[in-house]
């Protein structure tokens, strides 16, 4: 049994919708913040990175930064540029990105559900990452960007968010990026009591994108607690602001790798290394993207090879079996040096939306190392991981499109 709670959404009035709708905070350094913020005065970016409407300098971390975002949400809202919905509602995020879409059910998820594992993880956090949604949530009594969760696909919740998508969407615009999005409202009644008992069957949530969000918002919902001891449950800081999406309509990009040298490795040594895990074969200049689990992409000393793990290196494991661990025990760590890809200075993760070609732009740009590319991660392997109780290895799944924060707000 899961919970996905209605709420009293604070939203963008419909004419700005599109200006407002920014991108997650930390997509983005402090400098290109203040870029987008400077060219659109409505971005929801100066809410969520409160420091590009400080001085340049300015901590971002500091209590004024915080109250800044408060102070201009608040701003925003009594001038009409937010509007607040005055009934409990769902919402559904449809995005589109070449031509593919993914449909969500936007809601409250329990804090409850997320401490007793019904919503389920796949990554650690950091604490140092926390703090500072800590910080946002708690001085704006606000979540203001989901988590995106996924659950599997249910057709009874399909057939009535298909029904819904039937009717006029409240917001429709296309971002700067190309993506897609529309918005619809569901306010009847009965079908919002229908919407919640449906997930009452659900036996759990898996957290797609945004551990970190999630965690902060438990803690918050935590401190929120202990500073109302006769709290009953029904608060609105017992819930977080969540976009819930079928497992069938999400897709995970690769997550590549780019290492900054060969550890006093020639490229001649390094490949007799890795003959004895991999097939290698010599792709010269044309970039390889891994068409299958067990293959992977290498751009080495100018050139592009495939490489095809040995069946007797692969695992049954759903962590040990990934292919995310599979490079990371076969050959970042034993060969490269690289014992700890989170702290490593050495190891640059890449985004797939970025390309191939950045790939190579990187290791001729250091004149030496190696990037490799990746076949994605799927959805299968991260619930599989989830419902083991696993953890995958850091930077294992990159989502698109990414969703939009501003769109909606929860207040508590």
């Amino acid at each position: 049994m899961t919970i996905m709670k209605p709420f009293q959404s604070i939203r963008p009035r419909a004419d700005l919708a599109s200006r407002i709708a920014a991108l997650p905070y930390d997509v983005y350094n402090s400098s290109e913040a203040r870029e987008v913020v400077s060219r659109n005065e409505f971005s929801f970016l100066k809410i969520d990175r409160a420091e590009t409407l400080l001085p340049e300098g300015t901590d971002m971390y500091s209590p004024q930064v915080y109250e800044k975002a408060k102070v201009t949400l608040e701003r925003m809202i009594e001038d009409g540029a937010f509007v607040q919905d005055m009934e409990n509602c769902y919402y559904i995020y449809e995005l589109t990105m070449d031509e593919c879409r993914q449909t969500g059910l936007v809601g409250c998820a329990s804090i409850d559900d997320y401490l007793n594992g019904t919503i389920k993880k796949h990554e650690n956090t950091r604490e140092d990452k926390e703090l500072d949604r800590i910080s946002h949530v708690d001085t704006l009594s606000a979540q203001t960007g989901p988590i995106f969760l996924a659950y599997r696909a249910q057709k009874e919740l399909n057939a009535l968010i298909q029904t819904a998508k039937a009717e006029t969407p409240i917001y429709d615009f296309i971002s700067e990026d190309g993506i897609g999005h529309r918005v619809w409202m569901i306010s009847h009644a009965d079908i919002v009591t229908q919407i919640g008992h449906i997930f009452d069957g659900i036996p759990a949530l898996y957290i797609a994108d945004g551990h970190h969000r999630a965690a902060s918002a438990v803690k918050v919902g935590l401190k929120r607690r202990e500073e109302n001891p006769d709290f009953d449950g029904s608060e609105e800081f017992n819930y977080f602001l969540s976009v819930a999406f079928p497992d069938e309509e999400l897709r995970i990009f690769d997550y590549n790798r780019v290492v900054k040298d060969l550890r006093n490795y020639s490229p001649e040594e390094f490949m007799t290394i890795l003959r004895e895990s991999f097939e290698i074969t010599p792709c010269g200049k044309t970039a390889v993207r891994p068409n299958k689990k067990g293959c992977f992409g290498m751009y080495l000393d100018g050139s592009w090879y495939q490489l095809e793990l040995y069946d007797d290196m692969k695992s049954d494991d759903p962590v040990d079996g990934l292919d995310v661990s599979l490079l990371q025990t076969l050959v970042l760590s034993p060969i490269l040096g690289i014992r700890d890809p989170k702290t490593d200075e050495r190891i640059r993760f890449v985004g797939g939306i970025r390309g191939l070609d950045f790939l190579s732009s990187c290791v001729d740009e250091q004149s030496g190392g190696v990037a490799f590319s990746m076949y994605p991660t799927s959805m299968a392997e991260l619930l599989a991981v989830a419902d083991a109780g696993r953890l995958m290895p850091p930077k294992s799944t990159w989502f698109e499109p990414k969703l939009r924060s501003g769109l909606f707000i929860h207040s508590f």
